[in-house]
Formats: structure tokens, sequence, C-alpha cells
């Protein structure tokens, strides 16, 4: 599998095995920071409650009905473009308007279908933000995955504000470490060197396509 399958396989590995909750509200735990903190917090904490929601009705959904109801929260919580510029790395400096334009609809689209694909259904699952500290772009939202078994998995986000003052997310890391932006660029870049920027959004939408019928 694909790097970014690898990335959301670990994540949906660690969610499987969550323990359930005694009660509906309980499967997103939410700290309570002051002022900015809140803000992010909030906008981390808001995406998993509507994760969480999407993975309740998941199976009635199925994949086009997850993928409809995640992709306004998605695209909302998260900067697509400024993150489909990490992604490709030094390929968005040699992209045309249009390309550019191309490659954010494809890698968001990529994005939401992997979402909708990876969570199906919901097991009672526990999702907890927990912190937010500051760093020099922004804030790192500090959230954890407690498993049934053995020790919680830390999944941060990077929380910067975009071209309007809005908060957004703009990486993930499993772990604390691994950064989903470099661990898809390795890739991205490759593609794009070797067979060009329209292979590259080809290539996306066809992994969107993959994940359309599970």
């Amino acid at each position: 599998m694909k790097i970014m399958f690898v990335f959301l396989g670990m994540l949906l590995a660690a969610v499987c095995l969550l323990s359930p909750c005694s009660e509906a509200n309980a499967s997103v735990s939410i700290a309570a920071p002051a002022s900015e903190k809140d803000t992010v917090t909030g906008l981390v904490g808001g995406f998993y409650t509507r994760l969480v929601d999407v993975m309740k009705d998941g199976d009635k959904l199925g994949f086009a009905g997850r993928y409809k109801r995640l992709e306004p929260t998605i695209t909302a919580s998260f900067n697509m473009p400024l993150m489909t510029r990490m992604a490709v790395g030094t390929t968005w400096a040699h992209a045309t308007s249009d390309e550019q334009q191309q490659l954010v609809s494809a890698f968001s689209d990529f994005s939401v279908a992997n979402y909708a694909n990876q969570f199906k259904s919901f097991d009672g699952e526990k999702f907890s933000v927990l912190d937010a500290k500051p760093v020099a772009s922004g804030y790192i939202v500090e959230t954890s995955l407690q498993p049934k078994d053995g020790a919680a998995v830390t999944i941060n986000y990077l929380v910067e504000k975009d071209e309007r003052g809005a908060w957004r997310i703009v990486d993930v890391f499993l772990n604390g470490s691994i950064s989903e932006l470099a661990a898809r660029r390795s890739e991205f870049t490759s593609i794009a060197k070797r067979d060009g920027i329209a292979a590259l959004v080809n290539s996306l939408g066809e992994k969107s396509r993959q994940m359309g019928p599970s």
C-alpha cells in the first residue's frame, strides 16, 4: 500500500482497539483551555465530533454518504490549499495557476476519500483533545486515542492561521512526530518529477475512485 494508506491504516488500527464508551458523548473528550487555545482545541475537537457522528451512521451511509457528510467538515477544518502546496513540495512552484487548482481539488478529494474509506463505523472509540502548545507558526494541538490494551496513541495537529486569519489544521503527526505531509511528499514529488503534474492529478483521482466502492 502507498504511504498515505499506511499512515491512515496505522491510525485506524489504533482506533479499532479503543474500549467502548458508556455514554454517547464520551466518544470525544476535550480539555478546557482558555482564549486562543480554546479556539484551536475546539477546532480539532469539532472535527473529531463530526467524524464520530459519521462513524456512528457509517454502515447506513456507505462510502458515498460518509464522503458527503465529511467533506464540508474536512475542507473547513484543514487548510487544503496550503497542505497541497506542502505535500507536493517544489512541484508547486513549477505548476501553472490552473494546475495548482487541479492539485488542490485532487488532493482534497483524496483526503476526504481516505477518511470516508478508513472510518466506516463506530465501536465506542474515544478521541481526546488534551492541550494546545504554542509554536512559532501557531499551535500544536495534542490529542490521544486510548487503546483497550497498551499505551495511548498520540496524534498531534499543527494549527495555523490561514490568509483570512482563521485557524485551520495544516499537518497531522502520528505518535507526535511522524508528519503526514512529509510522508506524502516523497511519493507525490516522485510522480510529478517522473511523469508530470497531470499524472499526479490523475494518480490522486484514481486512488480516490478506487476507494469509492468500499
